[in-house]
């Protein structure tokens, strides 16, 4: 008979003495601590903390994230997930170099590549030296400015190399809110009462007005969603009413689209407009909470959102929902509703499969009204006017206003507030003051990056919802980008998807995969139009999301009305 041995301690018994994972750097530990302060540990405010650490330090550091991570009682993996998502965290794995504390981005988005933005990326390494990081950047929201540039968190306008190296000798790396050249001057909150604000939202929320009738007063404008879905704001309202309270509100001020900025055209001049709007929707539809989420790129829009709000929330006219201001973290897909509520719930900003819609599980799976900032924007002067002044407007038998945000090469790029229904060409003669001198009109883009691209001989086309859809394109946010006969239809094109490849999240394979090979095939001089036709046929089909859905349309609208340049 065997001999029985009875271990003093067998592998299965042993207890660890420390957790199961990497072990927290001490002083990394404190770094975190002492940037959170006493800010909830929520996993919601992930993107929050992070932003916090990567504006301190300059980069996200593997010690900073596991310290992150065990103070918020989250898996390192979850966490590193969210920050490898976003363009503006860089994360800097253990053994790695730290990029340098000072980044230069060079926006090379249509407007801006029009505008010569391609020479200053060459440049600028030679000049700024290795202490300075160059990168190119998506569209920054600045297309009127062309071609722009963002040392650190502060925006050149009418970027050069030098106006880019002075900034850099002199340490002017934040945006200076006062400086209006960069940020015009905004009604702030005493003004906008003094000028009779929030007078409306007072009489609704005290009760001299009824929500039903509001809310037909929205219906009856014909106002529809400016985001770019154009969805019929009354009838959003009446559908998350009718969903089980609480319900929730998000405001999407992503605006990430190639050549759109009229959000914040209107962000820096009148922020109380939409704020007071965001009010009323709320009230109407019986919400508590609104969500605002900002894109990155708008740090002055920040600035004073944050004041603004401060000073809303200490004086108050009425009682008014909580308001939270989330910060993006550089990823176009953000804009795409579902995905900007997965990153306000602290998450990598993947767009949801519907249905369920957000109007019946939305932000944190509870009803949510998602709006365009300049959607809410118009509420108070619709209700105020009444809906005949906002419908009253328009041409071609089409109705309302639009803010047409113009860019590319005529005179006088910006935001232009016109009727719903006007030509590009009147457009351009009427408020853009013409071509540039030298410029005859060759094409446009109708709706930004995604909006597909017309020839300058369709520029007698109403500019509306649905007016283009029979040309192959469509309005979205508005965004004009003209170009000329010393521009190339497919240069523009291959610019877009450039852009759409780098942007896409990656969650299905016809867009990822489907944005990178277009731009492959796109670079060879004679397009292979079945190749292409087919492949951009299998992204609209199967994408999740608008982007993939989408991307393909500068590449069909190239095929079919610029096929000259592509045989």
């Amino acid at each position: 008979m065997s001999e029985l041995v009875t271990p003093t301690k067998s592998k299965r018994s042993r207890v660890r003495s420390t957790p199961k994972g990497r072990r927290v750097d001490p002083q990394a530990k404190a770094d975190v601590l002492a940037l959170l302060g006493d800010a909830p540990r929520r996993r919601d405010l992930l993107i929050e903390h992070l932003h916090k650490i990567q504006d301190r330090f300059g980069h996200l550091s593997a010690a900073h994230l596991v310290a992150l991570a065990a103070e918020m009682n989250m898996a390192m993996a979850e966490v590193y997930e969210v920050a490898t998502f976003y363009h503006h965290f860089d994360v800097v794995k253990e053994g790695d170099t730290a990029p340098p504390t000072l980044t230069v981005r060079v926006c090379d988005s249509i407007a801006c590549d029009l505008a010569g933005s391609h020479a200053l990326l060459e440049s600028l390494p030679r000049r700024l030296g290795t202490d300075v990081r160059v990168l190119h950047a998506p569209c920054v929201g600045r297309c009127e400015m062309a071609p722009v540039a963002v040392v650190g968190q502060n925006p050149v306008p009418h970027a050069t190399a030098e106006k880019i190296t002075s900034l850099v000798s002199n340490g002017l790396v934040t945006h200076d809110t006062a400086d209006v050249t960069i940020t015009p001057g905004h009604v702030g909150y005493d003004a906008y009462r003094a000028a009779g604000g929030y007078a409306l939202a007072t009489a609704c929320v005290n009760g001299e007005r009824k929500a039903a009738d509001v809310t037909a007063l929205m219906e009856d404008s014909g106002l529809r969603g400016l985001g770019g879905a154009g969805f019929p704001t009354g009838r959003k309202w009446k559908l998350v009413s009718a969903e089980p309270a609480p319900r929730l509100m998000a405001i999407n001020i992503d605006e990430g689209e190639p050549g759109t900025f009229k959000d914040r055209y209107y962000l820096e001049r009148d922020p109380h407009r939409f704020l007071e709007g965001a009010i009323i929707a709320a009230w109407a539809v019986g919400i508590d909470a609104v969500y605002i989420y900002l894109r990155d790129e708008y740090h002055g829009c920040r600035a004073i959102l944050e004041r603004e709000i401060a000073l809303l929330k200490s004086a108050p006219p009425c009682r008014i929902p909580e308001f939270h201001l989330r910060r993006g973290a550089g990823a176009y897909i953000c804009g795409e509703e579902s995905a900007m509520i997965e990153s306000i719930e602290g998450k990598r900003g993947e767009p949801r499969l519907r249905p369920p819609y957000v109007a019946q599980v939305g932000l944190f799976g509870r009803p949510t009204l998602e709006h365009n900032m300049e959607t809410l924007h118009w509420v108070r002067d619709i209700i105020e006017k009444g809906p005949a002044w906002f419908s009253g407007h328009g041409r071609n038998g089409r109705k309302g206003l639009r803010s047409f945000s113009v860019s590319g090469r005529v005179k006088k790029p910006g935001v232009h507030l016109a009727p719903a229904g006007i030509t590009l060409q009147d457009l351009v003669e009427e408020y853009c003051g013409g071509m540039l001198d030298g410029h005859t009109l060759y094409g446009y883009l109708p709706g930004g990056a995604s909006g597909g691209i017309l020839p300058g001989f369709l520029a007698n086309i109403p500019l509306d919802f649905d007016t283009l859809t029979p040309h192959g394109c469509f309005i979205g946010s508005a965004a004009i980008v003209v170009f000329s006969q010393q521009d190339k239809a497919t240069g523009v094109a291959r610019n877009l998807m450039k852009f759409f490849a780098e942007e896409s999240c990656g969650q299905c394979t016809p867009c990822r995969v489907g944005t990178e090979k277009a731009l492959h095939l796109m670079k060879s001089r004679k397009w292979d139009k079945p190749l292409l036709e087919e492949l951009s046929q299998a992204m609209m089909d199967a994408s999740i999301c608008g982007l993939g859905q989408a991307a393909p349309n500068p590449v069909l609208t190239v095929l079919r009305y610029f096929p000259t340049e592509v045989e």
